[in-house]
């Protein structure tokens, strides 16, 4: 597997090796010894998939109290994914790193605890998968406005066709507050 960092050092993009045929393809998505190598966690608790429809945007989530280190990827379709760093005491606060993961691809991210999170679903459909370092936490879950200005996403909107992709939302993530007004880590 090949570990690279993006824009923010602490969010990894990882790409294992795919082994295909005619028959179809085989991967690991995770391997403790792997993982330890590259520094990565090798401690999950729990697995998430979420099925999503073009246009569908969740996020910029995140948890205050339990944080959660997530690994994400595409198993069916394409997704723009992305990570803020929303560690006050941080050199990259405040920064995004974004990438487009695929089922062709095969390529996951890393997002380490302290970080938003959020994808912009690409294709007519998408099952996207992720593991994760803590529990998911109700009443500490929080999240920031996905176009908030001051981080400036460059969200893919354009479509192939020239059309302008207008972001599905859920009422949480619409009514999420910028980033100036949210609680965040110190």
């Amino acid at each position: 597997m090949i570990v690279e960092s993006l824009d923010v050092p602490d969010v990894k993009r990882i790409t294992p090796r795919v082994h295909g045929d005619s028959r179809g393809f085989f991967l690991e998505t995770y391997n403790a010894r792997a993982f330890a190598d590259a520094g990565l966690p090798t401690t999950w608790v729990q697995d998430n998939h979420s099925r999503s429809a073009r246009g569908v945007l969740r996020g910029l989530h995140y948890q205050l109290h339990e944080p959660q280190g997530k690994l994400v990827r595409v198993a069916r379709g394409r997704v723009f994914d992305v990570a803020v760093d929303i560690r006050r005491s941080s050199p990259t606060f405040g920064r995004w790193a974004g990438a487009l993961l695929t089922e062709e691809g095969q390529e996951m991210l890393w997002i380490p605890p302290g970080f938003a999170h959020g994808f912009l679903v690409l294709s007519e459909v998408a099952d996207f998968l992720y593991k994760c370092t803590t529990l998911w936490h109700q009443p500490t879950d929080r999240g920031i406005r996905w176009d908030d200005p001051a981080i400036g996403i460059d969200w893919p909107l354009d479509g192939p066709g020239g059309e302008r992709l207008v972001p599905q939302l859920s009422a949480k993530d619409a009514a999420a507050p910028l980033l100036a007004d949210a609680e965040i880590f110190a």
